[in-house]
Order: C-alpha cells, then sequence, then structure tokens
C-alpha cells in the first residue's frame, strides 16, 4: 500500500500540476484579464461544488465527494484575476487515455469564448499530448467539443458504462 501511495506521488508530479497557463499561451485570448492554470491550491471548492450539486450531470454531490474526485484528477481553472469562473478535470493515464469531466463557466461569463479558452489550454497541457483517446460526456456542448475533434463514439457498441444514477443520495457521510 505504501509503494502505491509513492508511485501516484511521483505520477503527480511528472503531470505537471501547478503548471501556470499565462494568457499569452492561449490562443485568442479574448480578455488579457482571463487566465487558465492547474494549480489546486487556487481552485475555489465552494464555488465548484455549488456549480457541480446544482449540475444536471452531479446534481446533489456532497463536497466531499468533490474535493475527493479533484485530488484524483488533473484540475484546471479558469480565472478572471482572483475570481474562478470556470473548472475542468481530466482523469488519465497521461500516456493513452483521458476523460474529461465537470467543464463549466459559471452563466455569467459565457458567451465570451471562454469554453473554447478553457478546452484550448487542456489540450494543450504537457502531460496530456499523444493520448490515443479522450471521452466526454455531455447532453448540450456537443457543437463546442466538435471544434475540438470530439465526434459520437463510432463504434458505441464496444462501450458500456456502469451508472449509479442515485448514487450521492445513498451516500452515508456523516
Amino acid at each position: 500500500m505504501r509503494r502505491m501511495g509513492m508511485m501516484r506521488a511521483a505520477v503527480m508530479a511528472t503531470r505537471g500540476w501547478g503548471r501556470r497557463i499565462t494568457p499569452m499561451e492561449l490562443p485568442d485570448q479574448p480578455d488579457s484579464s482571463i487566465a487558465v492554470d492547474t494549480d489546486q491550491t487556487r481552485l475555489d471548492l465552494k464555488t465548484i461544488h455549488e456549480f457541480l450539486t446544482n449540475s444536471y450531470w452531479a446534481r446533489g454531490i456532497p463536497i466531499e465527494v468533490v474535493e475527493r474526485s479533484m485530488r484524483g484528477s488533473l484540475c484546471f481553472g479558469l480565472y478572471d484575476g482572483d475570481r474562478q469562473v470556470g473548472f475542468a478535470r481530466v482523469i488519465s493515464d497521461c500516456a493513452t487515455f483521458a476523460y474529461l469531466a465537470d467543464v463549466f463557466v459559471l452563466e455569467s461569463y459565457r458567451r465570451r469564448g471562454l469554453g473554447k479558452t478553457l478546452m484550448a489550454a487542456i489540450l494543450a497541457h504537457p502531460s496530456l499530448q499523444g493520448l490515443r483517446r479522450w471521452l466526454l460526456a455531455t447532453r448540450d456542448a456537443h457543437e463546442l467539443y466538435a471544434q475540438f475533434g470530439f465526434a459520437p463514439l463510432a463504434a458505441p457498441d464496444r462501450f458500456m458504462e456502469r451508472h449509479a444514477r442515485d448514487v450521492y443520495a445513498a451516500l452515508d457521510l456523516a
């Protein structure tokens, strides 16, 4: 068990956690006060949880689960100055596969190209280059993701899921 923890720390160290992606590195940056980075210490857990617990895909998610999910992911914060206005996380082995999850931009910041800014930063991250497959699930943002090469599953009959729809209601976190 101890070895697994040491191995995880080594993987996290090579993932580029905390590498700041400055606005100058982001293509078509609409606003110089907007930045994306992977510094987990900057992430606003309250903002992230508030959005996710009200989202269609994670309704009712406990803050403890959000926090645990962030620890196991490469997280991207989207900021307007010091205020967090967006978020995404990537679950990956950083070699062959990545799953993009919990992507959002706060309502008051939408329609400014910031979803594209966040996606460009994610796909440009050095630890996420050369992956064979990326997956994501969305109900309403197909057009955004299509601009970055995502498409419906070519062979959906090859994929399966195990979906515990009401898992958060069943959790006893007291």
